[in-house]
C-alpha cells in the first residue's frame, strides 16, 4: 500500500472539522430518517373552484335527510326532491330540484372531477396526530381516525386538499375526529377540501371542511363547519352544520360561512379588532324569510350610518368599506 500524504491527510482533517463546525455531515441523510411532519410541510396546494355548488351547505343528488340537527345555510337536492326535515330548522333557502340546485350539483360534478384529476404532494397512511402545511395530500384507499386530531399550520391563504380512495375506492371515516390549528381553534372551513371516492362518515366528530364525496354522506352529532356535497344522499343526525360560501358561488348559505370573519370593533374605532365567526348574521328561516329576531333597524347591516363597518384582514388589522357596500339584512 503506498503511505497517504502528511498534506492531504492534514487537508482531509481539516474538511472534516469544518463540516462538524458548520453542522453538516460528511454524508446526506437518507429521505426516509427525516421526520414525517418535516416532510409534510413542503407541500403546497391551490382552493378548487366550485362554481354555484360553493354556495350550498347541503347539496345531494337523491336526498337529504335531517333529524334533531341545524343547518345554517341552503340546501338543495338535484335530480332528486326530498329534503326531509325532522326537529331540524334550517336557516337559508330549500332547493329540491329547481334552477338553483340542477346548475349547483352540475358545479359540483365538474368541482369533483376537477380535484380528482390534482396530483398529489405526498401520500398519507393516516390523520391522526399529524401537523399539516398546506397541499395536496392523498390517500390510496380509505381513511379513518378514531379520536384523532388533524392540525392544520399554515398562512390565512393556505389551502389544505384531502383525496381518499385516489386507486379508485376509499372512504372517509371519522369518530370523535377534529381538525384544527396550532392555536387549538377551527381553521377557514373555506380553506380545506374533502374528495373521496365513495362514502363520508362522521360521527361526534369537530369537522372542518368542504366534502365532494363519491358516495352517501353520514353526520350524526358533532359540528361539521363546511358544505356537503355528495353524489347520492345526505343524512344529518344531530349535527350542527354550519355552511361556507365558495369560489364562484353567489347567494345562498343563510350568512352562514363557518369560517369567514367580521370585525365587532369597538367605539373608539381603534385599527385593532376583534374577529369572530359569522354564525348567520340575519337568522333566515328556511324559506328564505327574515326571522322576527331581526328588526328592520337592527345594527347587524353592513354598512351603518357613518358608512362604514369593520372587516379584518388577514393581519387583524380593520379596514372600512363605503357607504355603497350591500346591506346583509336587507330583504
Amino acid at each position: 500500500m503506498i503511505p497517504r500524504s502528511p498534506r492531504i491527510a492534514l487537508v482531509a482533517s481539516v474538511v472534516a472539522f469544518t463540516a462538524l463546525a458548520c453542522g453538516t455531515a460528511p454524508s446526506a441523510t437518507p429521505a426516509s430518517s427525516t421526520p414525517a411532519q418535516a416532510r409534510l410541510a413542503t407541500a403546497t396546494a391551490t382552493t378548487p373552484s366550485f362554481g354555484t355548488s360553493g354556495s350550498f351547505a347541503v347539496l345531494a343528488n337523491t336526498a337529504v335527510a335531517c333529524t334533531d340537527a341545524t343547518i345554517i345555510g341552503d340546501v338543495g337536492v338535484s335530480p332528486g326532491t326530498a329534503i326531509v326535515q325532522t326537529n331540524c330548522p334550517v336557516t337559508g333557502a330549500l332547493h329540491p330540484n329547481d334552477a338553483a340546485a340542477t346548475q349547483a350539483y352540475a358545479d359540483f360534478l365538474i368541482a369533483y372531477d376537477a380535484v380528482a384529476a390534482l396530483p398529489c404532494d405526498q401520500v398519507l397512511t393516516t390523520l391522526d396526530g399529524l401537523t399539516l402545511a398546506p397541499g395536496v395530500y392523498c390517500f390510496d384507499a380509505a381513511a379513518t381516525s378514531t379520536g384523532g386530531v388533524l392540525t392544520l399550520d399554515g398562512p390565512a391563504t393556505g389551502s389544505w386538499i384531502f383525496k381518499v380512495g385516489t386507486l379508485g375506492t376509499g372512504a372517509l371515516t371519522g369518530t370523535g375526529f377534529s381538525v384544527v390549528t396550532p392555536a387549538g381553534t377551527p381553521p377557514a372551513c373555506s380553506n380545506v377540501t374533502w374528495w373521496t371516492a365513495q362514502a363520508v362518515t362522521l360521527t361526534d366528530s369537530q369537522f372542518v371542511g368542504n366534502v365532494l364525496a363519491g358516495a352517501a354522506v353520514t353526520l350524526t352529532r358533532g359540528t361539521f363547519a363546511g358544505n356537503a356535497d355528495s353524489k347520492a344522499g345526505v343524512t344529518i343526525t344531530g349535527d350542527a352544520v354550519t355552511g361556507c360560501t365558495l369560489g364562484s358561488g353567489t347567494g345562498g348559505n343563510g350568512g352562514g360561512t363557518g369560517g369567514g370573519s367580521t370585525c365587532s370593533g369597538g367605539e373608539d374605532d381603534s385599527d385593532d379588532c376583534q374577529c369572530r365567526d359569522q354564525d348567520g348574521e340575519h337568522d333566515d328561516d328556511h324559506d328564505g324569510s327574515v326571522s322576527s329576531s331581526v328588526k328592520k333597524d337592527e345594527s347587524r347591516h353592513e354598512g351603518k350610518k357613518d358608512g362604514h363597518h369593520g372587516r379584518c384582514d388577514d393581519d387583524g388589522k380593520k379596514s372600512h368599506r363605503g357607504e355603497k357596500d350591500d346591506h346583509r339584512g336587507d330583504k
